[in-house]
């Protein structure tokens, strides 16, 4: 399968995305400039994490308005799978691929660090390849990473199974104190209706290599590769 990576000014993960999905899952892989307008060819595309427009307004609220977005929401429209992670997932949520907001950190702080997720659903196309329940560990990089939506969004992916990951503890407890950013409902990523856009703070890029600490960032592109029958059940 081959993914697309866009690339926005102030991108500075896709050169990681692109890494992990050509050398690491042997996949082809080719990047795709903020004013492109088309992504024939692509099954899967990547927003990267980074500082889009330099986070100029709000971060993610210029890029939205990039050609390459418009293209990436009839992409999504016809069930295309679309992963944005960290500053992509920002600009998900900008453009209204997704529901909601991230917010600067409570602690109005940049933060840079291994954080323990828990797994709330496997039954989607970026999950399969984990267990409902399961914590992982991986690294989140952002100052804007409190998700924030209204009580009745939350409650409908609440009751839809629409969220994905959630900041906890190492023995899987959702509690304040596991809550890096302070996000809603320790809310780590989320997932739109159709289940073939996600969004998420941590990066799992950043944890596919041993070499680098961890894999379990990789079971996420392992479970892309699944859902195209590439891989088996891992």
């Amino acid at each position: 399968m081959k993914f697309g990576i866009i690339v926005f000014p102030g991108s500075n993960c896709d050169h990681d995305c692109y890494h992990v999905v050509k050398h690491v899952m042997g996949q082809d892989a080719g990047y795709v400039w903020h004013k492109s307008t088309s992504l024939r060819g692509f099954d899967c595309v990547i927003l990267p994490g980074g500082f889009s427009y330099g986070d100029y307004l709000r971060t993610g609220a210029i890029a939205r308005f990039s050609p390459v977005m418009r293209e990436v929401a009839r992409f999504a429209k016809k069930g295309g799978l679309v992963m944005g992670i960290c500053n992509g997932f920002q600009i998900l949520c900008e453009a209204g691929l997704l529901p909601g907001v991230l917010m600067r950190n409570k602690g109005l702080k940049f933060i840079c660090e291994h954080i323990h997720v828990r797994v709330e659903s496997a039954s989607t196309p970026f999950t399969s390849s984990f267990r409902q329940g399961e914590v992982i560990t991986i690294p989140i990089a952002h100052a804007d990473g409190k998700y924030f939506a209204a009580p009745d969004t939350l409650k409908t992916l609440e009751d839809d199974g629409r969220i994905v990951f959630r900041y906890s503890t190492a023995d899987g407890s959702v509690s304040e104190d596991a809550n890096p950013n302070g996000s809603a409902a320790n809310i780590a990523g989320i997932i739109n209706e159709k289940k073939n856009v996600l969004g998420m703070m941590p990066h799992p890029e950043r944890a596919s290599e041993r070499e680098l600490g961890g894999t379990d960032g990789r079971r996420v592109f392992e479970s892309v590769l699944m859902s195209f029958g590439i891989l088996e059940n891992v």
